[in-house]
């Protein structure tokens, strides 16, 4: 199996074959050239190694790299293989990944004509209706006709992709419901007078939002796998460092895109090595103890804080090259998975990432570091 082929498998598809020619598309900001933000990055790239984290929820000043970050990222992966002309991106050869009328055609049918096409990044605008979202039911051909006539919505677009929702916390909290039920069940049902239909969608969602203009409800902001803070940078280097980058990029893509290559394919690599690393990564039942252990003392409602801490701990061990998970690793990515599930105490200034380093370093038996 090629490498390509195991980065595909991570956003649910499977073997690839030879790489086809593809049409010419626009040049995109590489991954590998974003100066600064490394919260935000290696969620991403954590969710990448393991979609089952749940996504990320991005929440940071406006103008700081958000979109730029995730459309880099998209273009980072390799290209997937699809059923040909499937509106779904089904999966050739995984019946788990597979519309139910695309698995028919399978059973009766046997090989079905393939396609290969660059990972979806889907970007849902603010004002989209449920139709738009989850898409519609023709009910007048469906009782005329007798057949189920389905216009997909982005939901279908964006299975097996990433699904991007800006200023998410300005959505209609319906809709982040739905989206949040999607990429949990890996699956949407639309149901229109009596007829259903249903689809695969497994996406990874990603949400991104300006905290002066709202939080999101816990209990929506529970359900995202982790949270990445990012802030405007401060020291003027490094700024001038980003608009230089910025600039040159502008001027002439083709010369910047080639000039980080090599780096890029590098960490495409990398990416195909964690995932298949991530199948052999252990980690120590007396470290998920302490995970939990920090999670009750932090007075962390369910046990979502707990499963997604141990994933993007093994995520990141298998991104480091190891297959071992060490307290480091947990230290990395804590923070990531707690500070969004803490209960928010209005009398309370303490900074929520400081809150849970205290109680790891305590509960680790570590020194206290400062905030």
């Amino acid at each position: 199996m090629s490498p390509t082929a195991e980065v595909s498998n991570n956003l649910n598809a499977g073997a690839i074959p030879t790489v086809t020619a593809t049409a010419p598309r626009r040049a995109v900001f590489p991954f590998t050239a974003i100066v600064g933000q490394e919260e935000m990055k290696l969620a991403l790239l954590l969710n990448v190694i393991d979609p089952k984290i749940g996504g990320v929820m991005i929440m940071g000043d406006r103008g700081t790299g958000k979109s730029t970050t995730i459309r880099a990222l998209t273009d980072l992966l390799p290209e997937i293989e699809v059923v040909a002309d499937d509106p779904f991106n089904s999966h050739p050869t995984d019946p788990d990944l597979m519309s139910d009328e695309v698995r028919d055609r399978t059973l009766h049918h046997g090989t079905m004509p393939i396609a290969r096409k660059k990972v979806q990044m889907v970007d849902l605008p603010l004002g989209a209706t449920e139709d738009r979202v989850c898409g519609t039911i023709d009910i007048e051909k469906a009782l005329s006709e007798g057949v189920k006539a389905f216009e997909p919505g982005l939901l279908a677009k964006a299975n097996r992709g990433i699904l991007y929702v800006d200023e998410v916390n300005l959505l209609d909290d319906h809709l982040v419901d739905v989206l949040l039920d999607s990429a949990a069940s890996g699956w949407n049902t639309v149901e229109r007078e009596g007829i259903s239909i249903r689809h695969p969608a497994k996406f990874i969602l990603i949400g991104s939002g300006n905290p002066e203009e709202g939080e999101l409800r816990p209990q929506l902001l529970d359900r995202f796998g982790m949270h990445a803070e990012i802030r405007t940078v401060k020291d003027p280097n490094l700024r001038v460092e980003i608009v230089e980058q910025r600039s040159s990029f502008d001027q002439d893509p083709p010369e910047f895109l080639a000039k980080y290559q090599h780096q890029q394919d590098d960490m495409q690599q990398k990416l195909v090595e964690a995932q298949e690393r991530l199948k052999s990564v252990n980690l120590d039942r007396d470290l998920r103890v302490k995970i939990s252990q920090v999670c009750a003392e932090l007075d962390v409602d369910g046990l979502r804080g707990d499963l997604v801490t141990n994933r993007a701990a093994k995520a990141y061990a298998a991104l480091e090259c190891r297959t071992e998970v060490t307290v480091d690793d947990i230290r990395k990515v804590m923070t990531l998975c707690l500070r969004h599930r803490l209960r928010k105490d209005p009398l309370e200034s303490i900074d929520s990432g400081y809150k849970v380093t205290k109680v790891f370093d305590r509960v680790f038996g570590l020194e206290t570091t400062e905030g």
